[in-house]
Order: C-alpha cells, then structure tokens, then sequence
C-alpha cells in the first residue's frame, strides 16, 4: 500500500466525480483487467478512452491528477511516518459492514485512520442527534453507549457536541471501544489526537476520514460523512431529531435503503422531529433502547410497525393478501414500491406489487420526479404536496 498510496490520493479525490463513477472504474481496472492503479495512470489518452469509456473531461482531470502525484508522495509519506493508513476499498482491510451498507454506489474508495483497524471486524452500534440535544437525548445516548460497550459493540459517532460527543464520551467510561468519523482531513485534527491519545495507542478508540487529509472542517463535509456513520454500523439508534439538518436526512436516506433505525420516543412536552421519523418508518425505542410496542398501541415484540393517525399494521403473514396493510399504510401518506416492501416485509419485487396493486380500485399511482408513488385515491392534495416536498430534501 505503501507504493501504490500516492496514487490511491489522486485517484480517490478526483474533483466532482461521483463515488460511483470513481468505483466502476476501480472494478474495471482491478477486478475486471488485474491492473495496478499505478499502471492505470500510466495509460495513455486513447487508453482511457477506449478501454474505459472516459470522455474529455475526465481524461483532462485524470491528467491534472496525474501531475499531483508527486506531491502525494510526500503527503503519503509524512502519513506513514505519522502513524496513519490508507485503506483503499480494494484492500482486505476495508471495513466490509461499510460495504455492504454503502454497495458500490457510495463507498468511500479511500479512508485514512488512526488506530487499531481490527475494530471493524467487530459489531456496531451508531448513535446519532441534535448537536443541541436536550437532558433526556443525552442520558439516551449515555444508556445505549452503555449497553453497547457491556455487548462488547463499537459505538460509532461523528466529533460533533451534542449527542455525537456525549456517544463517545461515554463508550470512554463505560471501557467501550468507539470509532469517530471526522468532517474533515484526518490530518486537521491534532487537538483530537492530543485529547484521545491514550485510547487510541490501547486500541479503544479509531479516529476515520474519507476527505483529503488536509481538507479543513466544513458543513458540506460534515453532511457528506453522515452516510459512513451509518454505514459503519450494524444498528443506528437515534436520540433526538430536528426537522432538517443531518439526523434527519441520514434517516430519511436510511429508511430508503431499507435500513432497520431506532428512535426514542418522546415525551409530550418535547419539541423535535422523533415522533416524525417514528411516523415514517423508524422504530420507536424506550430509554434503555427496547423496542417500545406499548406506545405505539403494538401489542408485541416480532412485529413490524408504523405510526399514522393511531393505525397500526402487523407484518403480512405468508398466504395473507396484502390489499388490507398496504390500505392501511396508506392513510394520508404516500410511498414507493419499495417502501412499502420495506414496511410490510414483503418478499415481492416492486414490479410484482406494482402489478398487485394495479388490479386494486382504491389505490393510484402518482409520478412525482421521475418517481412513482401510490396513494389512496381522492387523498388531501395539500397534504400531498408537502409530503412529496420532506421526500426530495
């Protein structure tokens, strides 16, 4: 790795490629032809071209990528020498829950850590909220990081205050072990490895990045890492959530990917967004992080649930049709084929209930950017519209 790390730099930062286009290439080149990334620089324009299907534009930033290099070399070696590793997505190192969660279309190509990689291989657990979070979302956080670490489970968190820090805070006293995903270049963060220096030389604690290790603290990069927050972990339990911002973003995106999220239930005199996510998929949680059946009016454990307006679905038992769930899911709201799948845990294809759903009088789809949503017909169009609006942020 040492050798090929100047390259793995360029390459993994080339500026404004999509994750995906960044990692097609990598399976064309290394896993389809066998060739070194090194060798793939070396190609010519025509090369690129015409094995790889690159068009001007990329050929023109590969070559300005090309000509940095040189200095990567040095910036490698100054990584190396400081106790860093690069772990490209090639690389039997790389986290495989990151993989798995994120697919090909959202790995990182390249991460920069500190400390002892072996705690990918173990099991996770994120804790994720509000960097303003009340009382109750911190003593939550401190009684899941608490369980986790008594499991001997990872908790993973981003360097935010708030719920992120009290996450990690509080893996430290309970002798847990955590891993912090940095909104910045691994090399800005100094006064964390001051701060965090004994956990991370006894193997506690392992500090990530996926930016440019000189890249300095931004918004942008701290809503760009929320993905590989979640990605990293195997269970995600929110604390608290605003109505915009990261939290509810990562688990609006979550939820999309199927992903199973836990939220703590709110009391009634809270102000924050849980009881929204709740409502859209999330499973609510009580303040030890039990699956809260008894406040959603759900009778029991095994049963996969959703809030809207006190209706309440079970998982659609095999040889059941779906026609009363899906209705009943439906009620003024508004979701996709694989939503639908993901709430009812059905073993369908989105094209085999789209078909079932076709045939049933009191369902309709409706295209709302290039997606297709079902709806009860003769719904509330005003409340469509700000349903469709919360779906695009």
């Amino acid at each position: 790795m040492i050798k090929d790390a100047p390259y793995w730099i360029s390459f993994a930062h080339l500026p404004k490629w999509r994750t995906s286009r960044i990692n097609e290439l990598i399976i064309k080149f290394h896993h389809e032809n066998k060739l070194p990334l090194e060798d793939f620089f070396k190609l010519s324009e025509s090369e690129w071209r015409n094995l790889y299907g690159l068009n001007d534009k990329e050929v023109s930033d590969l070559n300005n990528s090309k000509s940095e290099i040189p200095n990567n070399s040095f910036l490698a070696e100054n990584l190396f020498n400081e106790g860093y590793e690069l772990i490209p997505i090639t690389s039997e190192d790389y986290p495989k829950t990151l993989k798995q969660n994120l697919k090909v279309s959202y790995s990182p190509a390249l991460i920069y850590i500190k400390g002892d990689k072996q705690i990918f291989r173990e099991k996770s657990v994120a804790i994720v909220g509000s960097r303003n979070a009340s009382d109750i979302s911190l003593e939550f956080t401190d009684n899941i990081a608490k369980l986790a670490s008594k499991e001997f489970k990872v908790v993973v968190s981003g360097f935010a205050k708030g719920v992120d820090k009290q996450a990690l805070d509080s893996a430290i006293k309970y002798i847990g072990r955590s891993i912090i995903v940095l909104p910045q270049g691994i090399l800005t963060f100094s006064s964390g490895f001051r701060q965090y220096y004994t956990q991370i030389i006894n193997g506690d604690v392992l500090v990530l990045s996926i930016f440019h290790p000189k890249a300095p603290w931004k918004v942008e990069l701290a809503m760009a890492r929320n993905p590989v927050i979640y990605g990293l972990a195997q269970e995600i339990y929110v604390a608290e959530s605003d109505e915009k911002g990261g939290t509810w973003s990562g688990v609006q995106d979550g939820l999309r990917k199927g992903r199973k999220i836990y939220v703590r239930m709110p009391n009634a005199d809270e102000k924050n967004a849980n009881n929204k996510l709740i409502e859209i998929g999330a499973v609510p949680v009580d303040m030890k992080g039990k699956e809260s059946y008894h406040a959603t009016g759900i009778s029991g454990p095994g049963i996969n649930s959703i809030k809207n307006n006190d209706i309440v679905f079970q998982t659609v038992r095999e040889g059941k049709s779906p026609e009363d769930d899906i209705i009943r899911i439906l009620q003024n709201t508004s979701l996709t084929a694989t939503e639908i799948i993901s709430k009812l845990n059905l073993d369908w294809s989105p094209k085999k209930l789209n078909t079932y759903i076709k045939k049933l009088g009191s369902i309709e789809i409706v295209k709302i950017r290039n997606k297709n949503y079902y709806r009860i017909k003769n719904c509330n169009n005003n409340y469509q519209h700000k349903l469709f609006q919360s779906n695009e942020k």
